[in-house]
Parts: structure tokens; C-alpha cells; sequence
């Protein structure tokens, strides 16, 4: 299988001029889904955790609704890419090809192929309540992803997803060069392990844009934090799901967007007058 970082030469201006030099660079490659043989979709994703990766793009886009309906999963490395052959069990196999579509999604885009506008726009499924955290919590849970993208430290260049549980901390982070990947395969992670979704928190090192919301309701994820902004369509999308979505998280703090009850002190200091809160 290709690996996931390739180092090329390059050549490194400086204000004393040029020398050579070494990079270290994210590999792409060419994945295809295939269901039962049947072609699904392709995307550009990195050559890591591609068991996750089916597992888990299974699940968000709603191929299946467990990880029991795999029977198996196989990776074909081919000349230009990897194929991906998910062998569901005959059941789920029937109706995924009842209503199966093709689509392909390059590396930043999420919603390239859908069909219809109802079908971008498909409501999700209303997260569990049950789950409060702490602010230190949350900036535990932030502080904690960066030191374990090894991808990302090694290039600069990649996605990171991670899941926070407040009782046993950071379980789980997947990176790839996209971040609709990245969520997708820790969302297979999570599946495999058989951990709860609802019990913790789903970290973002990228923007929240209304994929990232569905996809995290998709796997039953009450609270989302992330590094960047989110666009409008994700709070919309967020408050509609009953998810508490945290944003712009960084080491001085972060903002809470939708559903602030989850994060205790949230709700009781944006109901109070601004002029209190002001030494």
C-alpha cells in the first residue's frame, strides 16, 4: 500500500538566497467505493486507516446504519488509486441497491455528485441529550489533538478528527488531506472499537461547514469542537439536530454557537447583561 507521507526535493529561498532542501509531503490518492461490486463513489483521500475510512463513510453518508451490516472489507491497491470493496450481508446489500447513486468528491469538497437539492440538504437525526462538559474540559480535549496528529506535525498539511471522552480523555484521532475524510475515518474508528459517540466529544482541527454536522449526528455525536469558524448553514444545521457546536477553539478559549446547555457556565453567562459581566 502507498505510504502515507512521500519526501521530495525542493528548492528553499531564504533572504540569503537559495539552497536545496527536503520536503515532507501528504500523499493523495484515488480511493473508489464499491459496494457488493457495485461502483459507489471515489474520493481523494490518504492512503491510511482505509478500513476506518469504508467503515466509517459507510455509516455518515447512510450506506448502512451499523457496522454490523459489513460482512467484509478489502482493500485493492490498482496502478491508479485504491479500491475500496465493501461486502455488505444480504440484506443491507438489497437496499443499498435500491437506492444506490454515484458521486465523486475530490479533496474539499463534501457534496460533489449529490442529485437533488433534498438530498444535500437531508435533515439528521437529533442528538441524545445527557452529555455536559466543563470549559477545562473542552480545552483539555483541544490542547490534547494537536501532539498526536503525527501526519500533520511530519507535513503541515493534513486534517485532523479526534473523539474526547471527559472519562477517559482523547480515544481516537484520524487525519487525511481532506477533513470530510478525516471525520469519516474517525467515525469508523469509533464504530470498530464499539465506542459510544454519544458519550464524548468530536474535535476538528478544520472549518464547520454543514457536512461535518451531519456527518457528526450521523454517528450520534452531541457536541462538536473546532479549531476554525463555522459557515451559517452548519449553526442552522446544528440547532436543528439539538448539537452544541464550539468553535474558533484555541488556547485562550473558545465561543459556543448552538446549544449552549451542554457546556456548563455557557448558558447562565450569555443570558446575563453585558454590563455585569464587565469588570
Amino acid at each position: 500500500m502507498a505510504e502515507p507521507v512521500v519526501r521530495v526535493p525542493c528548492s528553499v529561498w531564504r533572504a540569503s538566497g537559495y539552497a536545496t532542501g527536503e520536503r515532507a509531503i501528504p500523499e493523495e490518492t484515488a480511493v473508489a467505493f464499491t459496494y457488493n461490486t457495485a461502483s459507489y463513489a471515489v474520493m481523494m483521500a490518504t492512503p491510511q486507516d482505509l478500513e476506518d475510512f469504508a467503515v466509517g463513510f459507510s455509516l455518515t453518508e447512510g450506506v448502512i446504519s451499523s457496522v454490523d451490516a459489513i460482512e467484509s472489507v478489502e482493500s485493492v491497491e490498482e496502478e491508479i488509486g485504491i479500491e475500496l470493496r465493501i461486502w455488505l450481508k444480504t440484506p443491507d446489500a438489497a437496499e443499498f441497491l435500491t437506492r444506490r447513486r454515484k458521486m465523486a468528491g475530490p479533496t474539499g469538497c463534501g457534496l460533489c455528485g449529490i442529485e437533488s437539492l433534498t438530498e444535500a440538504m437531508r435533515p439528521p437525526p437529533r442528538v441524545h441529550e445527557g452529555l455536559s462538559v466543563t470549559p477545562a474540559e473542552i480545552m483539555t480535549a483541544i490542547e490534547s489533538l494537536f501532539p498526536l496528529q503525527a501526519l500533520n506535525r511530519e507535513t503541515r498539511a493534513v486534517h485532523g478528527a479526534g473523539f474526547f471522552d471527559p472519562a477517559h480523555g482523547l480515544v481516537a484521532v484520524r487525519e487525511d488531506v481532506g477533513r470530510h475524510n478525516a471525520l469519516d475515518k474517525l467515525a469508523g474508528a469509533l464504530a470498530r472499537e464499539g465506542t459510544n459517540a454519544a458519550k464524548g466529544i468530536v474535535l476538528l482541527t478544520s472549518r464547520v461547514s454543514v457536512e461535518m454536522v451531519q456527518k457528526s449526528a450521523a454517528i450520534g455525536a452531541p457536541i462538536i469542537v473546532a479549531v476554525s469558524a463555522p459557515t451559517a448553514l452548519a449553526l442552522r444545521m446544528a440547532e436543528a439536530c439539538g448539537m452544541t457546536l464550539v468553535a474558533v477553539a484555541r488556547k485562550d478559549g473558545f465561543e459556543v454557537f448552538t446549544h449552549p446547555h451542554r457546556v456548563s457556565g455557557a448558558l447562565a453567562e450569555a443570558a446575563a447583561p453585558a454590563a455585569a459581566r464587565t469588570p
